[in-house]
């Protein structure tokens, strides 16, 4: 019998197949070997199923029912078709293409959120909000670009103040308040370490657009038109450098102190439930729509000039409270949810980081890029503006100092929003009546000659002459 071969085992056979072991030691389970088997076989048929093209195409199906189709305010998509055609079809109606830009724009911001959110669940709270932050910050930032090209730099510096006013006080407040009525009970709790660190990046933002601003209206340049210009350059240089070892400090050397309080296992619980699409499905869908709001951006720019005419609303009013509106679309969706799920660190990631993103990075990154096209943007804000986001980092500063939030804070912020909206609806932009002051005093300049002349003309001494 020792030369008759073997046969074949079956699965049967291997299920009842002792291996050998040491002696003393226990055997291994006798069905482990047949489960394993089974595990990977089915591993194997999983990935097999997934290359292939009717899965890839039921995927992609999939994705775009999910991303388009499922949302209800993407009915508002064909507003912005709307408004290129009524660009090429009747250059008369700016005002139209300005509101169909916008309201077309508005679901492209949401749904730009909502990839961010669905990447932030394959990437942790930390990073997911910083990414939160950047791609909701991508609608500012393209309009800013093609206002920057276009040699509009007081829509630039009114729509990026105004996204920071927007995050600030509007998308903070709207959460603070929700969060506090769903969970009216207790005061939700976050981390006041990393909401302290947030607030001196802040400050420095102030402080680095308050001296262009003091510099200018006090007169004491040293090189008049230039020493401004250099000031914000240089200032913007370091704004830069203090924001990346920022990133540095929140990603790299300090990351434990902005982990989430609360349960992390249940976080992580929430996050697998939440992921809708796959990470390669939602960094495909973060590039198709930048690319369309980037084109929807173009239009709306050239109409703002349009729409203030024809809506007798001035351009510091559209450019300050109309335009963050619309581009905080994504945050203000994101920063609700996240505060009605309790999950306050990421809220504050989404507002509070979004205005230290825009402060610390967007501005002095459209300062040097402005450097690049030649054109001079600057630091100067305006006295009026400066102001108001001087006083808007200190009310917030004095909310979150307690680590804790609830309804009341949330309605105290919207209501700071409504005087700051209202004080730019009968703001007059200093830069915007320049021309009209100049003209205007060379009139009454001219009109009080002519009259000295006349009466120079009546006086008994030249009459005798």
């Amino acid at each position: 019998m020792m030369g008759a071969e073997k046969p074949a085992l079956g699965f049967a056979e291997v299920d009842e197949l002792e291996l050998s072991s040491p002696a003393g030691s226990p055997a291994p389970p006798p069905r482990k070997m047949h489960s394993l088997y089974f595990e990977h076989i089915g591993s194997l048929a999983a990935v097999a199923e997934s290359l292939s093209p009717r899965s890839r195409w039921g995927r992609a199906l999939t994705s775009v029912r999910v991303v388009i189709f499922q949302a209800r305010i993407n009915v508002l998509l064909p507003f912005g078709p709307l408004a290129i055609m009524l660009h090429y079809l009747s250059g008369k109606h700016q005002g139209w293409v300005f509101l169909f830009s916008l309201i077309g724009i508005t679901p492209l911001a949401e749904r730009l959120g909502y990839a961010t959110e669905q990447l932030a669940c394959y990437t942790g709270p930390t990073v997911g909000g910083l990414l939160n932050a950047t791609f909701g910050n991508a609608t500012e930032m393209i309009i800013s670009i093609y206002a920057l090209k276009n040699g509009m730099i007081r829509v630039v510096q009114q729509s990026l103040l105004g996204s920071i006013l927007s995050n600030m006080l509007l998308v903070l407040g709207c959460a603070f308040f929700a969060g506090g009525l769903v969970h009216s009970d207790r005061d939700q709790v976050f981390n006041k370490a990393s909401a302290v660190v947030n607030s001196g990046l802040l400050l420095m933002a102030v402080l680095g657009l308050m001296f262009p601003a003091v510099l200018h209206f006090t007169h004491s340049e040293a090189q008049y038109g230039k020493s401004e210009v250099a000031l914000s350059r240089f200032s913007s240089c370091i704004m830069l450098v203090a924001y990346a070892s920022y990133l540095f400090f929140q990603l790299k050397s300090h990351r434990s102190m902005y982990s989430p309080i609360g349960d992390e296992e249940e976080a992580i619980e929430d996050e697998e439930d939440e992921k809708e699409i796959t990470q390669c499905e939602a960094i495909c869908w973060l590039f198709i729509l930048t690319i369309w709001i980037s084109v929807l951006s173009g239009y709306l720019v050239d109409a703002i000039q349009g729409a203030s005419d024809s809506l007798n609303l001035p351009v510091a009013f559209i450019s300050v409270i109309l335009l963050p509106i619309v581009g905080n679309a994504a945050e203000h969706a994101s920063a609700i949810m996240f505060a009605m799920k309790n999950k306050l660190d990421i809220t504050l990631g989404v507002a509070i980081g979004s205005s230290t993103q825009i402060s610390m990075f967007v501005i002095p990154f459209c300062v040097v890029i402005g450097w690049m096209m030649g054109q001079e943007m600057d630091l100067n804000f305006q006295l009026f503006e400066t102001a108001t986001l001087f006083i808007t980092v200190l009310v917030v500063a004095f909310m979150l100092q307690e680590g804790t939030s609830n309804y009341f804070k949330g309605l105290m912020l919207i209501l700071c929003y409504l005087i700051v909206g209202a004080s730019f609806f009968v703001h007059v932009d200093p830069d915007a009546t320049n021309l009209y002051t100049s003209a205007l005093s060379l009139g009454w300049t001219l009109l009080a000659a002519r009259e000295w002349k006349k009466k120079e003309r009546n006086w008994p001494i030249n009459k005798n002459r």
